[in-house]
């Protein structure tokens, strides 16, 4: 029988199953709701045949683990040869107070860090500055100088542990501390690994901790590009993240489509400031959000790894198969944890980190039961790794690569939400980019869209939340939650005040008047703030410097 007779066979069969079978058993007993969508309402049908999907595409869009399109995976032996890197987001109150939570981590099989910056640190403020007043240390680690630094990696070997640093406007500034520590450890700069999130598109549209305005911040990415392809090789220079675009409320293909918009910017930046796309392209990463939809997620990840390829290949003519891997780091979704029933979230972050690790994650971090309360307690950070190991050690998921593949429903899933993200990356090529369309409010407007419409299915009823709208129940009592003791500011600011009138302050203003004479050049930022972070110039003086220059960004509110 050849494609054309089975496929002929198939469509009378499911035809004959659907209308003698299956509407007659719904004609006597209803489905459980008219109409079944994902969280991205995508209309899911009964069943799925290989109608749904086209297996002599076999090999052009799908084909093999290790290689183009990887749609099945970036290595070719994927989890059967290396686990991925596991992580626990973390970071609070002061550097020592961070450290101690880290070398925990690490005591307890976590294979690498990912540190959480406080809010002050993210938007280049000093501890002691009027704006940082009741943030210092809340929401993560305060790092105001190289000294702070120094105590965070305190007996971590910058040889041996991988770092991801969740920071984006002053992303140059923590990386040329953790360069300045390493130095200190005596390990050469070709020896770290680690990212820097260091994407500042997203944060225009969904985060909001930015500083200064696009142009001069992607000048600063594309400095860094440059320094670390010449003296960080093992370096992940920007985390292109479609994260926090889908804790904002987007739909799956939307995080697809925006995420890799704001990477095709960065790729047309460092290529129009003079790099070949080939001495870069393989120190991209990016970074997503693990929702809910199991089956969902891991067709958005399969998705996105096969839509990159291409783009790579035949937009930006990449030779190089580094050069065309989209390799990821995922985090269960924040925005799915609820303040009800908190021990529920155990189960949603072990449901997310199946979806991550089926859908052929690098790395991942699985959030904490009580984060939708506080910062995590060490018993909760536990059993958030936890979930990480039994699944990489007990579930059998590992055991071979892309399991799912092959699923009528994943590999259609699949080809939809490729197709609706190109639709959107098409839309933001013709308004110009994806800085115009930021600019113009349609990536803000659409994500706004899609944030109300879920909201009120889950307000109607429509969309169940398990302990919210759903099986609610009355509680007394939320249990322990770690709370940041108020001391944490008066000693980060006495600190701060300590390094200050110790460090050589008349080195410091030369190596910040250098900062500022190259920014109004076109020299290369990160050689000159590596200089001044050595001088124990705080984070706040460097981007004052940088303001002065650069000024400020103002939102604009879309309505």
């Amino acid at each position: 029988m050849d494609l054309a007779e089975l496929k002929k066979k198939i469509e009378e069969t499911y035809a004959d199953w659907e209308e003698n079978y299956y509407k007659k058993t719904v004609e006597r007993f209803p489905e459980r709701q008219p109409e079944f969508t994902t969280p991205s309402f995508t209309k899911i049908k009964p069943l799925y045949t290989p109608d749904d999907y086209s297996p002599e595409n076999y090999v052009e869009e799908i084909g093999y683990p290790g290689r183009y399109p990887f749609t099945r995976g970036v290595q070719p032996t994927m989890y059967r040869g290396r686990l991925w890197t596991m992580r626990q987001y973390a970071g609070f109150g002061t550097a020592r107070e961070s450290n101690e939570r880290y070398r925990y981590l690490l005591s307890q099989g976590q294979m690498g860090l990912s540190v959480a910056f406080d809010l002050p640190t993210q938007i280049g403020y000093d501890s002691d500055d009027p704006m940082a007043l009741g943030e210092v240390g809340k929401v993560g680690v305060a790092i105001d100088t190289l000294a702070d630094m120094e105590i965070l990696l305190d007996q971590i070997p910058l040889d041996k542990v991988s770092t991801s640093m969740t920071i984006n406007a002053p992303a140059s500034v923590l990386l040329a501390m953790y360069i300045a520590v390493a130095e200190k450890q005596g390990v050469s700069k070709d020896k770290l690994s680690g990212t820097i999130q260091n994407d500042i598109l997203k944060e225009y549209v969904a985060r909001g901790t930015y500083i200064f305005p696009p142009k001069p911040s992607m000048r600063l990415i594309t400095d860094i590009f440059k320094y670390c392809s010449a003296e960080i090789p093992k370096w992940n220079t920007i985390s292109i993240s479609g994260y926090h675009i889908r804790e904002a409320g987007s739909t799956a293909a939307q995080e697809v489509g925006f995420t890799l918009s704001d990477g095709i910017a960065y790729v047309e930046a460092a290529i129009n400031s003079g790099l070949n796309v080939d001495d870069f392209a393989g120190q991209l990463s990016f970074f997503f959000n693990s929702h809910n939809d199991l089956l969902e997620e891991v067709a958005k990840f399969r998705a996105a790894r096969r839509l990159w390829a291409k783009i790579m290949k035949n937009r930006f003519k990449a030779v190089k198969p580094k050069s065309m891997m989209l390799r990821f780091h995922a985090q269960t979704a924040g925005s799915a944890l609820t303040a009800q029933q908190v021990d529920n979230n155990i189960i949603r972050v072990a449901v997310q980190t199946l979806a991550a690790t089926l859908g052929g994650a690098q790395s991942l971090h699985t959030n904490s039961r009580d984060e939708a309360l506080a910062l995590p307690t060490e018993e909760s950070v536990k059993i958030a790794l936890r979930t990480q190991q039994i699944i990489a050690y007990e579930s059998g998921v590992t055991n071979t690569i892309d399991p799912l593949a092959g699923s009528y429903y994943v590999e259609s899933l699949t080809n939809q939400i490729e197709k609706e993200a190109e639709e959107y990356i098409k839309k933001i090529d013709s308004l110009g980019g994806m800085v115009s369309a930021i600019e113009l409010g349609y990536v803000q407007t659409e994500i706004q869209k899609s944030a109300y419409k879920y909201q009120q299915e889950v307000e109607k009823g429509e969309r169940i939340i398990i302990g919210v709208n759903k099986f609610a129940e009355r509680e007394e009592h939320k249990g322990k939650l770690l709370k940041i003791d108020e001391r944490v500011q008066q000693e980060q600011i006495d600190f701060l005040r300590k390094i200050k009138s110790e460090r050589d302050n008349v080195l410091v203003e030369q190596k910040l008047k250098e900062l500022k004479t190259a920014a109004e050049t076109d020299s290369n930022l990160m050689p000159y703030i590596i200089d001044a972070v050595k001088a124990y110039s705080s984070i706040g003086e460097i981007c004052n410097t940088l303001r002065s220059v650069f000024g400020e960004y103002k939102e604009q509110v879309i309505i």
